[in-house]
């Protein structure tokens, strides 16, 4: 237990420092223009436009949980309104991003102080997701250094069949690194006004990220164990399920970044839109690493003990 203390101080210190120096990237002031610095069309920061999307977005998103709620409960209609909240939902992402497309690309709207919060807000969001991420791995570990007796006092318990680490685990972390190369290609192809690489990068990362989720999705149905399986199953689905759904969302993100860059949205200096994919994609990247020698490989290893 011990260990596990020192362990997470020396993850919170790491933290904190990467976190104020990212921090300290994004408050530095841009150079001021010398040519009418005090004459501009634009604003410094964009007031934004009065918009029903975020009143639309917490109705959709109340509507879909609440639709949950009641589908799992087996309430009559509850998966009608599940429906109507997932359709609200992805009807207002569309709008709302739609109308983010716009104000970056035609109004011009992001100046340098706007894509600097940018940067700032995807920091943090990143941030939070760590966090998310952590508190699974804190259970994981929690439960492994020293199991209760309800498992057999021992982990992985007796009665678990691990999955083997040589099979779809190995080859999902070779398909997910080789989309962060891939994904890495992209962005220089951009700043280098590389049309055809980045288009082409771009789409090898979506293949590899669509072959990731499926070979997941293998796993899951071939899997000898399910969530219900003692705290090991749970661990496990929870960790791995969350990740796939970040990688979901990514390959959402990537696609959407690929569309403009084939319609031209993006420039070698004003692209933040593909490089908050980036960023994301290279998070989702760094959690499967942890995930991988953590849950599959350390597993793996203490099941063989």
């Amino acid at each position: 237990m011990r260990s596990v203390v020192f362990c997470f101080f020396v993850f919170c210190f790491f933290f904190f420092i990467l976190l104020f120096f990212f921090f300290f990237l994004m408050i530095r002031r841009p150079p001021r223009s010398t040519l009418f610095p005090y004459t501009t069309a634009l604003p410094i920061w964009h007031l934004v436009d009065p918009s029903p999307w975020p009143f639309l977005a917490s109705l959709g998103a109340f509507t879909m949980t609440s639709g949950g709620v009641l589908y799992m409960h087996n309430y009559l209609n509850g998966g009608n309104v599940l429906i109507c909240g997932v359709i609200t939902t992805i009807f207002v992402m569309y709008t709302w991003w739609r109308d983010i497309i716009r104000e970056a690309t035609f109004e011009d709207q992001h100046t340098l102080s706007v894509q600097r919060g940018l940067r700032l807000g995807m920091i943090l969001f990143i941030v939070s997701e760590i966090m998310f991420f952590f508190a699974f791995f804190w259970a994981f570990f929690h439960s492994s250094l020293s199991p209760v007796f309800n498992i057999g006092g021992a982990w992985p318990p007796k009665s678990i069949t691990i999955i083997p680490t040589t099979g779809i685990p190995l080859t999902n972390t070779f398909f997910l690194l080789s989309s962060g190369a891939t994904v890495t290609w992209a962005h220089h192809s951009i700043i280098v006004r590389a049309k055809k690489q980045a288009i082409i990068s771009l789409i090898l990362t979506i293949i590899l990220a669509i072959l990731f989720t499926f070979l997941q999705g293998v796993e899951y149905i071939d899997a000898p164990f399910t969530i219900t399986d003692s705290v090991y199953g749970s661990c496990f689905y929870m960790t791995t399920g969350f990740h796939g759904f970040h990688v979901f969302i990514g390959t959402c993100f990537l696609f959407i970044s690929f569309l403009r860059i084939v319609y031209n949205h993006f420039t070698n200096t004003h692209h933040f839109g593909f490089e908050s994919a980036a960023w994301y994609w290279h998070f989702v990247d760094v959690v499967w690493l942890f995930l991988f020698l953590v849950v599959y490989w350390w597993g793996d290893r203490k099941s063989n003990v």
